[in-house]
């Protein structure tokens, strides 16, 4: 029996999932073209996770941010606790700096690895934040590329998805063609 339980939710960006066990959030996803996708996401990292429609208070708060952040809402989800396992040093560090990172704030993968202590890390910093389980919580969305551009994001949505989250939390204004 695993220790593992998730749960979908709606939100204005349409039905996402989080996974958790005993200790914290074990996965995030955001919503995928079905909810077989989405729980598939969810159990690669919480294998043999159960299905629950009444998660714990402290789970059912942070959907609740989760939906409210997504309707344009500032929200800090860094008090999550983040069940960390099989993920590496250098990726924990990574998350740790974007973390920092609050709505309507943006930075480039340069800058998360001159923190680091190397910018020539940069590329590093890019396949950590694409192996990131808990997106959004851990706001992978916030790190862009050097000129501003919406590179390297692999939830489903890809750089038109990170582009709409920046402009919900008020990092980027808007553009010609949201009027449309």
């Amino acid at each position: 029996m695993s220790d593992f339980s998730y749960t979908l939710f709606e939100t204005a960006l349409g039905r996402c999932g989080l996974a958790w066990g005993p200790n914290g959030v074990r996965s995030v996803s955001f919503a995928a073209a079905s909810d077989e996708e989405t729980v598939n996401h969810l159990c690669r990292r919480a294998p043999g996770a159960r299905e629950t429609h009444a998660p714990p208070e402290s789970i059912a708060a942070m959907i609740s941010d989760i939906k409210a952040l997504f309707k344009g809402e500032a929200r800090d989800l860094s008090y999550a606790a983040l069940d960390m396992e099989g993920v590496g040093d250098f990726d924990r560090k990574v998350y740790a700096l974007s973390l920092k990172i609050m709505p309507g704030e943006a930075k480039t993968y340069g800058d998360l690895a001159k923190a680091m202590g190397d910018v020539a890390h940069s590329r590093r910093v890019g396949q950590a934040l694409g192996r990131n389980p808990f997106p959004i919580i851990v706001p992978c969305h916030r790190i862009v590329g050097a000129s501003g551009a919406m590179t390297g994001f692999s939830a489903p949505g890809g750089a038109e998805l990170k582009r709409k989250l920046l402009k919900i939390e008020g990092a980027l204004g808007p553009d010609l063609f949201d009027a449309l």
